[in-house]
């Protein structure tokens, strides 16, 4: 079967009949006939048996509308990658990021970049850090950001920036007074948690592990981001990293570090040894511009990624 004829028989199983088929493909419907007729003499069985008048796929072609599916998804993905790098060469960049690093930090430097070059489009998404491994190794992405470690051969990474992991409660709560707090702290408490297989997650089950203790979770939430939501509503308390609070800007509750614990980094991955487009710069300096305002930027250990 070729493309057109793949084609037509996609558009018959869909429309569930010839005349429906030549309007979804806007030709005469003895063409559609006619593809039809001529593709089953290739093949050597019938695709379609008409009972009372209605037109009935056969088990073959059932079977075979499976793998044309597959096969008409790729034309899609080569069709979508084809437009992508034709505007790309306009002036496209794509960005990734985990999602706590993505609600403020990459929002606010594209907007710093978009003021500075108003014609460059940008697509961005929040995916979690094997999402978005994947597809910046299937070039799907310019660059992305991730706050759990990316390691693959053919992926470079760099630490981009620094936060500490802190937690959030309400400014009238136990916690609220003392500058700084550990695990022993916060024992007492339950808390808002996460997943335990979720990177935040996975980071506080190992902190509590240390001190041979277990956190005691009386709400559990996808994301920091919810968390916040959560405590500044009067839900309770949290740990959170310092990216989350980004877009808090006055809310209902204080934020103490916890001691002892190692920062959560947030790496620069991009696909290597591919350099980096001129857009994909641009966007890394307005983003790098941000972090140094913030107080969360790392000394850039490749400093040519801005070149």
């Amino acid at each position: 079967m070729n493309l057109r004829q793949i084609e037509v028989f996609r558009a018959v199983m869909i429309a569930g009949s010839v005349s429906g088929a030549s309007r979804l493909l806007h030709v005469s419907i003895p063409a559609v006939s006619r593809v039809i007729s001529h593709t089953e003499g290739r093949l050597g069985f019938l695709l379609f048996e008409r009972l009372k008048g209605r037109l009935h796929p056969t088990d073959e072609a059932r079977r075979l509308y499976l793998e044309v599916e597959k096969v008409y998804g790729g034309v899609q993905r080569i069709s979508s990658l084809s437009h992508e790098l034709a505007v790309r060469r306009q002036g496209l960049v794509s960005i990734l990021s985990s999602p706590s690093f993505g609600q403020m930090l990459v929002p606010m430097a594209i907007a710093q970049m978009r003021t500075a070059l108003p014609g460059v489009q940008v697509h961005f998404h929040c995916l979690t850090h094997e999402a978005l491994k994947e597809r910046i190794l299937q070039q799907h992405a310019d660059i992305g950001i991730s706050t759990f470690p990316v390691d693959h051969p053919n992926l470079a990474t760099q630490p981009l920036a620094s936060s500490r992991l802190v937690c959030i409660c309400p400014r009238t709560h136990g916690l609220a007074a003392k500058s700084e707090i550990d695990v022993d702290d916060l024992m007492p408490y339950e808390f808002i948690g996460y997943p335990h297989g979720s990177p935040l997650g996975l980071r506080i089950d190992q902190m509590f592990a240390s001190h041979g203790a277990v956190p005691h979770f009386d709400i559990e939430v996808m994301s920091p981001q919810y968390a916040c939501a959560l405590v500044h509503a009067g839900g309770g308390i949290a740990l959170v990293d310092e990216f989350s609070l980004q877009g808090w800007a006055n809310p209902n509750f204080v934020a103490v570090p916890v001691r002892g614990v190692a920062p959560i980094l947030a790496d620069l991955v991009y696909l290597a040894p591919q350099p980096l487009s001129p857009a994909a710069r641009a966007l890394l300096r307005a983003l790098y511009s941000v972090l140094l305002q913030r107080g969360l930027a790392l000394p850039m250990l490749d400093p040519s990624a801005f070149d």
